[in-house]
């Protein structure tokens, strides 16, 4: 059986459907899984080694220059790319307009959310076959029951993404790892309760890293790194390394972004703190240690965090 998953972004989404690919391979051990993804998340898919090949996507930088000669000559290749197979299931789960395009692209039979169940509900309309998922349930549930309901076979009781992710090797004494850095100001952590933590950590033994992407997100670390004893402001990582720091991490403490749901993902304690957002449907979900604090108006304190993080260690 050959079939075609899409979800295309953002990491925590591309994160939460990593499942499918296992619960897949669970119920048809020769499956060849293929999966469309924006190509800045690529080394995601490619992490769970059930993925036969990755389909890179550039729709975020085909849409800065719509026009030009360079943009179609690569939409083109990725056309061909992508109806190069005949898929037996072509499953959307993203529920976006242009998502359910992509899959209108494919060969193969398009499976989807119905109307009522998608985040955008005339993308049903590209679908042969659509299904009424609760949206009430987690996303990773909802990922994996469409999945389910599509190919035919019954929910797995617990969720495994599957991963494989070398730790790095230069991790060196045991870290923790901050992910202090989120797309919203209004999800941050405030820092000084990120220096407290931090030094609470170090009492620990435990040297914290905190990556960072973008040049205010990076001066933040730097800030925190000089408050936090023996702290480490990381360089810019690609996705694939980033990831073994996780991997190697004994916890991982992070706002409402992405990289904290691969970090749970990636089988390490983790604890996801939630400022402006509630964690009811998004929260990080693992059956490793994967705590959610604090809510929308409602962000955790030191000692909430303290916590929950010390029995963990």
């Amino acid at each position: 059986m050959r079939i075609l998953l899409i979800k295309t972004s953002s990491l925590g989404d591309v994160v939460h459907n990593l499942p499918v690919v296992t619960d897949l391979r669970r119920r048809y051990p020769e499956a060849k899984i293929d999966w469309v993804v924006e190509e800045a998340l690529a080394e995601i898919p490619r992490l769970h080694p059930g993925v036969r090949h990755v389909i890179p996507l550039a729709l975020r930088r085909w849409r800065k220059s719509p026009l030009a000669a360079a943009t179609w000559r690569e939409v083109c290749a990725f056309r061909a790319m992508l109806r190069q197979d005949d898929y037996e299931l072509v499953i959307d789960t993203q529920g976006l307009l242009k998502s359910a395009l992509i899959a209108f692209m494919a060969r193969g039979k398009r499976c989807g959310f119905a109307a009522g169940s998608a985040r955008e509900p005339l993308a049903a309309g590209f679908y042969n076959k659509t299904f009424d998922v609760p949206t009430s349930l987690h996303a990773v549930a909802r990922n994996r029951r469409l999945a389910a309901l599509a190919a035919g076979y019954s929910d797995a009781p617990a969720a495994d993404y599957g991963l494989t992710a070398a730790p790095s090797a230069a991790a060196g004494r045991p870290c923790a790892v901050l992910l202090t850095a989120t797309s919203r100001d209004d999800k941050l952590w405030p820092e000084d309760r990120w220096i407290a933590t931090g030094k609470a950590l170090h009492g620990q033994g435990l040297t914290c890293l905190l990556p960072a992407g973008s040049a205010t997100e990076r001066q933040r670390t730097e800030r925190l790194a000089l408050a936090i004893p023996g702290a480490v402001a990381l360089p810019a990582l690609n996705l694939h390394d980033l990831a073994a720091q996780l991997a190697a991490a004994r916890i991982v403490i992070g706002v409402d972004t992405g990289l904290v749901h691969l970090a749970a993902a990636l089988g390490r304690p983790t604890l996801a703190l939630f400022c402006a957002s509630d964690p009811a449907l998004t929260g990080v979900l693992a059956t490793t240690p994967a705590i959610n604090l604090g809510r929308r108006g409602q962000p955790p304190g030191v000692d909430d965090v303290l916590g929950a993080a010390m029995p963990l260690l």
